[in-house]
């Protein structure tokens, strides 16, 4: 019986490295935000910056980039990518928030547009001095 243990044992730890494998493929997705702060007190010369946050699917998501457009000197949007691997994943949500770097922006209000991975989007305003 104590043999049957530890062979079991065995077979379930190879099983786990096998699933573990980091040579399975990962894709890019659009993810969808639940929110942003926009922070105050910026100028011309700050490298301005805005706080995101959402929640992955499961456990297979991870955070890869965002990409910033400027589409004029004050209008930006902003499309978050997340890079999702195949295989087992853990099946919970999973809460995130990162820092999205916009540079330097001119003077004036500008029109932040956080687009989500389906269509939708929401804007937030921001002012810099």
């Amino acid at each position: 019986m104590k043999h049957q243990t530890i062979l079991a044992i065995i077979l379930v730890f190879f099983s786990v490295n096998v699933f573990a494998d980091s040579s399975l493929p990962e894709k890019e997705v659009q993810i969808g935000l639940s929110g942003a702060y926009v922070p105050g007190g910026f100028d011309s010369a700050s490298d301005v910056y805005v706080i995101v946050n959402g929640i992955f699917q499961n456990g297979c998501y991870k955070w890869k980039r965002a990409d910033v457009e400027n589409k004029d000197a004050f209008n930006h949007s902003i499309k978050s990518i997340a890079s999702v691997s195949q295989g087992m994943c853990i099946m919970v949500l999973m809460p995130f928030q990162k820092e999205v770097h916009l540079g330097k922006l001119a003077s004036g209000k500008h029109t932040l547009r956080f687009e989500n991975g389906d269509g939708t989007y929401f804007e937030k305003s921001m002012t810099i001095e």
